[in-house]
């Protein structure tokens, strides 16, 4: 059975840093791109960034560029997001995700597998 275990959440100051991790289990997640969404309160999911597995390309959305890094450790199973300089706004639920295939796809659209997040909660 496929699963993706989010952690590394939790409650920092505006400015500051969380380091997020999705750990697979049930499937190599070499052959997959995994996304990282969030859903804010009160709003729906946002596709915030994604790395495909085959060249490992990288997709951030707009308001995360340049804060936000996404990489991969296949031989630990697991995809991080690196997120610095937090602001109040990225306070959400944390999802990773991934399609069925090694590429991400256009818009975020498609995923077919779904962890069960993590609280990001930015505030002072």
């Amino acid at each position: 059975q496929l699963q993706f275990v989010e952690s590394g959440g939790g409650l920092v100051q505006p400015g500051g840093s969380l380091r997020l991790s999705c750990a697979a289990s049930g499937f190599t997640l070499d052959s997959y791109a995994v996304a990282w969404f969030r859903q804010a309160p009160g709003k729906e999911h946002e596709g915030v960034s994604c790395i495909s597995s085959s060249d490992g390309t990288t997709y951030y959305v707009e308001s995360v560029k340049g804060r936000f890094t996404i990489s991969r450790d296949n031989a630990k199973n697991t995809v991080y997001l690196q997120m610095s300089n937090l602001k109040p706004e990225d306070t959400a639920v944390y999802y990773c995700a991934a399609p069925r295939g090694s590429a991400c796809p256009y818009d975020f659209y498609g995923m077919d597998y779904w962890g069960k997040g993590t609280l990001v909660t930015v505030s002072s």
